[in-house]
């Protein structure tokens, strides 16, 4: 897989998160900065290390499952693996400012 191919895959899931809404907040997963990383590998594997607002979200399962079926579903994608982590700690200032906006944080 060349650089290319990752790049549009990576770009692919990144429009996918963005359809991935947390149930209590009106902002998607991406804007409000808990996908920490996003890998991409040469044999179509991808790992996400994400994050959630609070540690004991009740949302949790929900938000994990509604990722996996939307970046399995980008094409390239043969395998995804969701690490939830929680360093650093997530807070409000890792949100975009399109979501800073939204939520009335500016």
């Amino acid at each position: 897989m060349d650089e290319n191919t990752k790049l549009r895959i990576e770009e692919d899931i990144v429009k996918m998160l963005r359809t991935v809404f947390d149930p209590e907040i009106p902002v998607d997963v991406y804007s409000l900065g808990l996908i920490y990383n996003i890998d991409v590998q040469e044999n179509g594997n991808v790992r996400i290390d994400m994050t959630l607002t609070a540690p004991s979200c009740p949302a949790s399962e929900f938000l994990m499952e509604d990722i996996r079926m939307k970046v399995e579903s980008v094409e390239g994608v043969k395998n995804l693996d969701i690490q939830l982590v929680f360093e650093p700690e997530w807070n409000k200032d890792m949100m975009s400012e399109e979501a800073k906006l939204e939520l009335g944080f500016l």
